[in-house]
């Protein structure tokens, strides 16, 4: 989704008169060290080589001393971990009894607000999270306008908060940024037009060290009120939660004036969890194997699984079924100029078709702001299935319901959803499903393989495995009145894609 007038997704890779804005970083003077502080510095080096001895002839390390996870040493996490799948249904939507609710994404992030006590980092696109950002007057914008309340509370309550988002262009509301940094929030933008030529696209939060979301969802009202939104919010899991923070801190380095991306990247930024070595760990009491991967490539440092890979994976390990939820699917490049071929993911998806009789079905959004040209791609995909060959593909469009009030919300009313889901694994991202996205763009995601189910689902979003839920969710999008077949032009054409 996009902010009113300020983003064709994407500005700065669209219009070359577009300036990025910088929020430099604030750093605390080291001449203001005390007597004192260096005396406690001094005296702290003799403990800490004494306490190196000791582990070194106890064969002891720092995390079972400290109780800090082993992260890539053990390739496990101790934590009880309890994951949640998390959506924003836009008013006016409405599904049939006994189809799967989950948490919305307002109480999701006002449930995290209210739990953190130390710190809270946040990766963003943009920040309209007020009715004056978008110029309107809309009731439903209360609920974003309430969670920028409660951000502007938090550095008054001594939690430290840093935000990384894309450089915003030369027509977007800079309003809840300035009034973040104004409360004490640390704001850095980053650059990424000149560095990949992509953005900022990731969304994601890390609470206290130990919580965290990721998901569709941009830090704007529309995208809790008036957008179709998935995610997923984990807690109790400092093992992921440090992971991913990985991710962030090196958005936050490159948000520095002036950065370049380091080749290699520092050890700190590696990781050990990846496709090849996920981290195992119970999520909701139930095994899993987990991991983060992340895009453009250039923004991975050692062992991170980069975003295409990760996806690519979890195509290639279907054997029964791959359903795919996303905005926008294009075989292409959509922003860089000249526009390229971009086939790697509807390659992937025709080899899993015609080589192991895999079933696709892909779910694609429908709105006033479609790319024409995705329907012929959407259509040679669907064509595909032959009743002769016995290759099972579908494709269906998404459309969300819009009033006469709703159509004049810019950049609204759409199935903003970017996940996969397979017999064996969940993938929950970020990006949207063309070239730009995995090379340029800066995304992430979360893939959860998990094979077994509990029982007993109370369907309250805590229980059952996230698989199985996210398959649910996709099976009811898919047979709600709000999707229909790309063959049945009647019903969507006047409506996707620019006038």
């Amino acid at each position: 989704m996009k902010p009113d007038g300020s983003y064709k997704q994407l500005d700065p890779l669209e219009d070359p008169e577009v300036q990025p804005t910088r929020f430099p970083p604030k750093g605390a003077d080291s001449s203001s060290l005390s007597r004192f502080s260096r005396g406690v510095l001094l005296s702290a080096v003799p403990l800490a080589f004494f306490i190196f001895i000791f582990l070194f002839f106890f064969h002891l390390r720092p995390s079972s001393v400290f109780g800090i996870p082993a992260g890539g040493d053990a390739g496990s996490c101790g934590d009880t971990c309890r994951i949640v799948l998390v959506e924003s249904i836009p008013e006016g939507m409405t599904f049939g009894e006994g189809s799967p609710l989950n948490p919305s994404t307002f109480s999701t992030w006002m449930n995290l607000l209210g739990t953190v006590t130390r710190s809270l980092d946040i990766a963003s696109f943009y920040w309209t999270m007020t009715n004056r950002d978008t110029r309107t007057h809309q009731p439903s914008a209360a609920q974003g306008e309430r969670i920028l309340e409660e951000l502007l509370q938090l550095s008054r309550r001594g939690v430290a908060v840093r935000i990384a988002v894309s450089p915003p262009s030369a027509k977007s509301p800079l309003d809840d940024l300035r009034a973040l940094e104004q409360s004490g929030a640390a704001v850095r933008a980053v650059d990424l037009p000149r560095l990949t030529g992509g953005v900022l696209h990731t969304k994601l939060w890390l609470v206290d060290g130990a919580h965290l979301y990721v998901g569709s969802a941009n830090m704007d009202w529309r995208s809790l009120t008036q957008v179709k939104e998935l995610g997923a919010a984990v807690y109790n899991c400092s093992c992921l939660a440090k992971d991913l923070g990985k991710i962030f801190e090196a958005y936050w380095a490159l948000g520095v004036p002036g950065a370049s991306i380091p080749v290699p990247w520092p050890a700190n930024y590696s990781t050990a969890f990846n496709m090849e070595t996920p981290l195992e760990l119970k999520l909701n009491d139930t095994d899993s194997s987990v991991y983060f991967s992340s895009s453009p490539p250039a923004l991975c440092a050692a062992g991170r699984t980069q975003d295409l890979g990760a996806l690519l994976g979890v195509i290639d390990a279907a054997e029964d079924f791959v359903y795919v939820a996303v905005m926008s699917y294009l075989p292409t490049t959509e922003f860089s100029r000249p526009e390229r071929f971009w086939p790697a993911i509807d390659n992937r998806l025709r080899k899993a078709v015609f080589e192991r009789g895999v079933k696709i079905r892909l779910l694609a959004a429908c709105w006033r702001h479609s790319r024409t040209t995705m329907f012929p791609f959407l259509k040679s995909l669907a064509a595909v299935a032959d009743n002769r060959t016995g290759y099972s593909v579908e494709v269906r469009l998404f459309m969300v319901p819009t009033s006469g009030t709703q159509a004049r919300i810019p950049y609204a009313r759409v199935n903003h959803n970017k996940y996969m889901v397979t017999e064996k694994a969940a993938y929950i991202g970020t990006s949207n499903w063309s070239g730009d996205y995995f090379t340029q763009t800066a995304g992430s995601a979360l893939v959860v393989n998990q094979t077994v189910s509990p029982t007993g689902d109370g369907g309250d979003g805590d229980t059952g495995t996230i698989r199985d839920r996210l398959q649910a969710v996709f099976e009811r999008d898919w047979n709600s009145r709000y999707s229909a077949d790309i063959g049945d032009v009647a019903r969507w054409e006047t409506l996707c894609g620019s006038p």
